[in-house]
C-alpha cells in the first residue's frame, strides 16, 4: 500500500512536571501504511510523547486528531477503543497466563450456550491460527512465565495484532529478541504497513530505524529537531541531531594492557542447561559472549555468580578454586553481575539511588550492623561522579533516571565493591547511542584498571567495537573462542546458528 492518508496528527502538545519542561510545542504526524522511526536520546521525551498519545498522560497544551477527527482521550481504555495498541519496552503481561488468555485479557470470549463461561477452546483455535500466520515458535497454550523474554515479546505483538489496531507504537520492540526472530518482526512490520496501518517505530538501533523507516523525527530536549522523509536522513545526521554535536570514534580506542589469566571456568554445567564450558578471562580484557536467544549465555554467567547452582565444573580467580554456591560469597570474592533486567533482578527502583548503591557493600563500607545515611549517600555522590550518573542528587529514587543513568548506578554499585571480574549481561540495551558510547568508555577505563571483564550481547557490531576476543555459544555450550581481530561477524554468526560448526 502506498503511504499518503495522516493516521495521527500530535499537534504544539506540551506537558511539564512541575518545573522539569517534558515536551515543549511537539508537532508529530504519523500516516496509514507506512512506518515513522521516532529517535532520541533518553530523556527526549520520546516516552511522555506516546503515553499522551495512549491516554496515560494529558498534555498541558495541544491536539491530537486521528484520521482528520480531533480527539481527547481520558485513559488508555479511550486509546485502545480508538485503535491505539502501545507494544512497550518494559512488558505489560500477565505472567501468571497463558498466552491466549493474555491476547483476549480484558474481552473474552462467551461460551455460546453457556454465556457466563468463557469460551476457552476458541479463544485457542484464534490465537493458535495468529500464531501460525506470523509463524512465531509458541504454543497458545503456553505459560507465559515460561516463555524466555524474547518469546514474549511476541506475545505483545499478538495483543496489538488482535485488537485489529490503526495504530501501533513499538517501543525498542527488538530488545530482547534474537536475530532470527528480528528479521521476521521486521518482516510483520511490514505486513503492517502493506495492511495500511501506521506503525510507530522507537529504537535505538540506528540500522533498524534506516531499514524499516518511511519518516524519521528526532526528539532532543523535548523538542523536535528533524523531521522529515527517512531518505532524508543517514545515520549520521540522526545521531548528530539526538545529542546536538558529531559523535566521532563511537567505539573508543582500547587502551588497556592485557595481562595474566584471572578468571577461568573449567568444565562448567549446571541444570539450566550448560555443558562442558571452559574459557578464561585476563586481567584488561573485554571477552564478548555471543550467542542466538536460548544459547546458554546468561545461563553460564549465572552459573559463575552462583545464582544458579553448578552440577560440575569450578570457577577460579588469580588461580585459586573457589566454591561459590551463592551471590553474596560471589560479591565477597570479586565477581559482580549486571544482569540482563536491570529493573527486576539488578535495582529497587522505587528506592534511593544512594540505597541501590550500597545495597550489597555495607560490610564494605563499615556498616555490618548499624546503618549511616550520610556514609551511604557520600560514598553514592562520590562514584555516581566517577560514572558520570546525572541525576538530581544520590536520594533520587532510581526510577527518577534514564535506562543508561540506571546502568550507571549499577556500575557505581560494583566500583563500590571493588570487583575484580565483572559480568556485563546486555549491557546497552534500551539507552540510546550516547549512554553507550558512555558505557563502552567506562569499560575501556575499568579494563585499563586491570579488570577482567565479560560481556554478553546479541549485538555484533558491539561485540567487535568494544571487545578483544569473542566467546561463541550454540545450545548451551562454547563452540567458538575467536580474537576479534581474526574473525569476522558472518563467522561468529555461523558459528552461533549452524548445527555442526565449531
Amino acid at each position: 500500500m502506498t503511504a499518503s492518508a495522516t493516521a495521527l496528527e500530535m499537534r504544539s502538545i506540551s506537558k511539564a512536571f512541575g518545573p522539569v519542561q517534558a515536551l515543549l510545542d511537539v508537532s508529530f504526524t504519523a500516516r496509514a501504511g507506512a512506518v515513522h522511526a521516532l529517535c532520541g536520546e533518553n530523556g527526549a521525551g520520546k516516552s511522555t510523547l506516546m503515553k499522551i498519545l495512549a491516554g496515560s498522560y494529558q498534555p498541558d497544551a495541544g491536539t491530537i486528531s486521528l484520521g482528520g477527527e480531533t480527539r481527547v482521550f481520558g485513559g488508555p481504555q479511550d486509546a485502545l477503543e480508538s485503535g491505539i495498541s502501545m507494544l512497550y519496552q518494559e512488558l505489560d503481561l500477565a505472567t501468571d497466563l497463558k498466552v491466549y488468555e493474555n491476547v483476549y485479557l480484558g474481552e473474552e470470549l462467551r461460551h455460546p450456550r453457556v454465556p457466563f463461561l468463557t469460551d476457552e477452546n476458541a479463544m485457542i483455535e484464534k490465537v493458535a491460527t495468529l500464531i501460525g500466520t506470523f509463524g512465531f515458535e509458541i504454543e497458545a497454550t503456553d505459560l507465559v512465565r515460561d516463555l524466555p523474554q524474547g518469546k514474549r515479546q511476541l506475545v505483545e505483538l499478538l495483543k496489538a495484532v488482535h485488537r485489529e489496531s490503526k495504530i501501533i507504537v513499538m517501543d525498542e520492540p527488538t530488545s530482547s529478541l534474537s536475530e532470527t526472530e528480528a528479521r521476521r518482526l521486521f518482516e510483520i512490520v511490514g505486513d503492517l504497513r502493506e495492511q495500511g496501518l501506521a506503525v510507530v517505530y522507537i529504537s535505538h538501533r540506528m540500522d533498524e530505524v534506516m531499514e524499516l523507516a518511511d519518516d524519521i523525527s528526532v526528539l532532543r530536549d523535548g523538542e523536535v529537531v528533524a523531521s522529515g522523509p527517512a531518505a532524508e536522513f543517514t545515520i549520521d545526521s540522526i545521531v548528530t541531531c539526538m545529542v546536538g554535536r558529531e559523535l566521532t570514534d563511537f567505539y573508543p580506542e582500547k587502551s588497556a594492557e592485557i595481562g595474566e589469566v584471572y578468571f577461568e571456568a573449567t568444565r562448567l554445567a549446571s541444570k539450566e542447561g550448560i555443558h562442558d564450558i571452559t574459557f578464561s578471562v585476563r586481567k584488561g580484557e573485554i571477552v564478548g559472549m555471543a550467542g542466538l536467544i536460548g544459547a546458554g549465555r546468561t545461563e553460564t554467567a549465572r552459573a559463575i555468580f552462583g545464582a544458579c547452582p553448578r552440577s560440575a565444573g569450578e570457577v577460579s580467580i588469580d588461580g585459586k578454586a573457589l566454591s561459590i554456591k551463592s551471590p553474596s560469597h560471589a560479591i565477597k570474592q570479586g565477581i559482580a553481575f549486571l544482569t540482563e533486567d536491570r529493573k527486576s533482578t539488578g535495582l529497587c527502583v522505587n528506592l534511593p539511588c544512594h540505597w541501590n548503591v550500597a545495597l550489597p557493600n555495607y560490610d564494605r563500607i563499615g556498616m555490618g550492623h548499624v546503618l549511616d545515611p550520610k556514609r551511604e549517600y557520600n560514598e553514592a555522590a562520590r562514584l555516581g561522579k566517577d560514572v558520570r550518573v546525572k541525576w538530581l542528587a544520590p536520594d533520587a529514587p532510581v526510577s527518577s533516571l534514564s535506562g543508561g543513568n540506571q546502568q550507571k548506578v549499577l556500575l557505581a554499585r560494583w566500583l563500590l565493591a571493588d570487583a575484580r571480574f565483572l559480568i556485563f549481561d546486555e549491557p546497552t540495551r534500551g539507552i540510546d547511542v550516547g549512554a553507550k558510547r558512555e558505557i563502552y568508555l567506562l569499560l575501556n577505563d575499568l579494563a585499563a584498571q586491570g579488570k577482567a571483564i565479560l560481556v554478553i550481547s546479541s549485538e555484533l557490531s558491539e561485540l567487535f567495537g568494544i571487545c578483544d576476543r569473542i566467546l561463541v555459544m550454540r545450545e548451551g555450550r562454547l563452540v567458538g573462542d575467536k580474537q576479534v581481530a581474526e574473525t569476522t561477524p558472518e563467522e561468529v554468526m555461523h558459528l552461533a546458528a549452524v548445527e555442526g560448526e565449531g
